[in-house]
């Protein structure tokens, strides 16, 4: 079978699509990708070989009185000719979106065709493109159940797939400490903000520094191309070991060092610190749509998986004395991981492929 799969513009689309397609490739099915024209689609998708690769130009939706509508109307007609091209040439049996605008056109024109075409919603609460593309889909793929009551057309929950490297090759914690140049027997705090960084993550651990410098802590810190030097510096002046990176490749090594995670709350990296059962603070994002990842925060807030924050609301000190409560009680972390292990989306790829393969069969 052929499938084709639009899952471009962040890292929460993109990984999920690609472990989707490589269950297919396994399974052997060809497969073909739609992503955008952003750099971090391009930085991630490396050297991936047997893949079909296509781009497609993708804005967010404006307001209807927003100038900027004129443009989106033109990218989405160009996504449309260039989503019909690609299917008269490749004639996929099944296309999946991912979600975000660039599954929208290929979604559409699916319709249009008579494809099976299917979306798939990680997030707790669904935003505007997705409730767009979901009618023009066969169903829609959740990867929380607390999602369905928001969509008007059938839905079946599989989870959000995590990245298959994730799941191989995988150092112990003491091994990814020393892979990273860190002490391999040291509380280790994970600071991260998505594929981008987050700075408003970055402001408050930078004001946080100087509170936590009686806590034995290591701190690894993925910030962002524009923060990295401004990071660094407060740690390195509160007297704080700490790596700060703009972007790692290799999550797989650094989430197994982690005794804790300072993070967002997208849908894709909740699934990957519950795949490694790994305790988080979670700060979501204030501007995200529909304040979606509030929504998701709140699903590992009740299992007690996570402790949640409001960007809004609290301070680097408040953040910090939060931080020293935590790693200074391990009974704690251990009862937070162990319910961070049981959100776990297992197998969430596999039953994404199952799904495409059952439409065409």
């Amino acid at each position: 079978m052929r499938f084709t799969i639009a899952c471009g513009g962040t890292g929460g689309h993109l990984f999920p699509g690609l472990a989707v397609a490589e269950v297919l490739r396994e399974r052997g099915h060809d497969v073909g990708l739609f992503v955008s024209e952003k750099e971090i689609d391009a930085r991630a998708l490396g050297n991936r070989e047997g893949l079909t690769i296509e781009k497609l130009p993708s804005v967010g939706l404006p307001s209807l009185f927003s100038p900027a509508l004129m443009a989106f109307l033109r990218r989405l007609v160009t996504s449309l000719r260039l989503s019909g091209a690609s299917f008269r040439r490749q004639h996929p049996d099944a296309v999946l979106g991912m979600g975000g605008f660039t599954s929208i056109a290929p979604l559409v024109v699916a319709r249009w065709r008579g494809i099976p075409a299917f979306l798939h919603e990680s997030n707790a609460i669904p935003g505007k493109a997705n409730r767009l593309a979901a009618r023009f889909c066969r169903e829609v793929l959740l990867g929380f159940a607390e999602c369905a009551p928001h969509l008007r057309v059938p839905t079946r929950v599989t989870g959000t797939p995590i990245r298959r490297e994730l799941a191989s090759s995988v150092p112990s914690r003491e091994e990814a400490r020393r892979m990273l140049g860190l002490e391999s027997d040291c509380m280790t705090l994970l600071v991260m903000g998505g594929s981008q960084g987050a700075a408003g993550i970055n402001a408050l651990m930078t004001q946080a520094a100087s509170h936590l410098k009686k806590e034995k802590i290591q701190i690894i810190h993925l910030a962002g191309e524009r923060c990295v030097d401004l990071v660094n510096t407060a740690y390195a002046e509160a007297g704080l070991t700490a790596k700060v990176v703009a972007f790692c490749e290799r999550m797989q090594d650094v989430y197994p060092a982690a005794n804790l995670v300072v993070s967002r709350s997208g849908a894709a990296s909740l699934g990957e610190l519950a795949w490694f059962g790994l305790p988080s603070i979670l700060i979501p994002y204030p501007y995200a749509a529909e304040d979606h990842q509030r929504f998701n925060a709140e699903i590992f807030l009740r299992a007690g998986a996570a402790r949640v924050v409001s960007e809004k609301e609290t301070t680097g000190e408040k953040l910090a004395a939060l931080l020293s409560g935590l790693v200074t009680s391990p009974e704690t972390l251990t009862t937070m991981a162990a319910a961070a292990q049981q959100l776990a989306p297992r197998h969430a790829a596999e039953n994404v492929a199952s799904v495409l393969e059952e439409a065409v069969k």
